[in-house]
């Protein structure tokens, strides 16, 4: 992909545009010829990564194409380990051969570690949430209107459902189950991969902490808490009362419970009439 291809993607951009973006900071690109690092402003959008000469600029000097892409941190070199670097290869994510060959790689610079995980993310996010990954931080209405479409209705995505049919299975005896922390390069793995839009088997050589570790990054990602903001008032209202009448603790709970389901599943079916 060459640079007068990029430049057709390019498109204005009003300061209110970059406020809706999924993403937006400082990152250093390196330049295809000259091989020198440019620090510019990038702003992450569904289709594209939009960078600019700064943060008032209007129109953007280029953009990285996202659909079909693939994103992935380059390792640290312990000779230069202040660099935090990742490559962007466009046209090959799905591909078996993913070497990038043939592919003009972007090759980009985070002021972090931490920022550069949380870059790499974000496009991922974006590369794959219209093939039914990127689940993680993803709205719970959104991954919910997606599976919807892709097959029998649930009550809760894929990745709950999964995850607590396995420790239902496999961990209700397990000792420090949500407290033992699971094994993290494999749930960084299952994250990655549901991400993608696959769906990992777990099978018996699966850790249970490592599941149940999965569960609760989702759920600690989620945009909004499982119990919205807008329910919480209620909810502790029904905590306040908890000592005075257990009983009708219980029901006003199963009752708001029941009114948020409702709710979701009308938008849902609102969604498909």
């Amino acid at each position: 992909m060459v640079l007068g291809e990029l430049s057709r993607l390019s498109r204005p951009s009003s300061p209110l545009e970059q406020e809706k973006a999924l993403k937006a900071g400082w990152l250093r690109r390196q330049r295809s010829i000259m091989k020198n690092w440019q620090l510019r402003w990038f702003v992450l959008r569904t289709e594209a990564l939009y960078f600019y000469k700064d943060q008032d600029e209007s129109k953007a000097q280029g953009c990285i194409p996202l659909q079909g892409s693939q994103v992935n941190e380059v390792p640290s070199n312990q000779d230069d380990p202040v660099r935090h670097l990742f490559v962007i290869v466009p046209g090959s994510a799905g591909e078996k051969d993913r070497s990038g060959v043939g592919h003009e790689s972007f090759l980009l610079m985070a002021n972090s570690q931490s920022d550069m995980e949380e870059w790499v993310r974000a496009i991922r996010r974006a590369i794959w949430a219209p093939l039914g990954g990127g689940v993680f931080g993803q709205h719970l209405e959104e991954t919910m209107t997606y599976e919807a479409q892709c097959g029998t209705p649930r009550e809760v995505p894929v990745l709950v459902e999964q995850c607590a049919c396995f420790i239902r299975e496999h961990g209700l005896k397990e000792e420090g189950l949500f407290r033992a922390p699971g094994q993290t390069n494999h749930v960084r793995e299952l994250q990655d991969a549901f991400d993608r839009g696959e769906k990992p088997v777990f099978d018996s050589s699966t850790d249970v902490h490592t599941v149940a570790s999965l569960l609760k990054l989702y759920i600690r990602e989620l945009p909004e808490p499982i119990i919205p903001f807008s329910k919480y008032t209620q909810f502790l209202s029904c905590a306040q009362l908890l000592n005075k009448d257990k009983e009708m603790v219980i029901k006003l709970l199963l009752c708001f419970l029941l009114k948020y389901f409702v709710i979701i599943s009308f938008q849902t079916l609102f969604f498909f009439i």
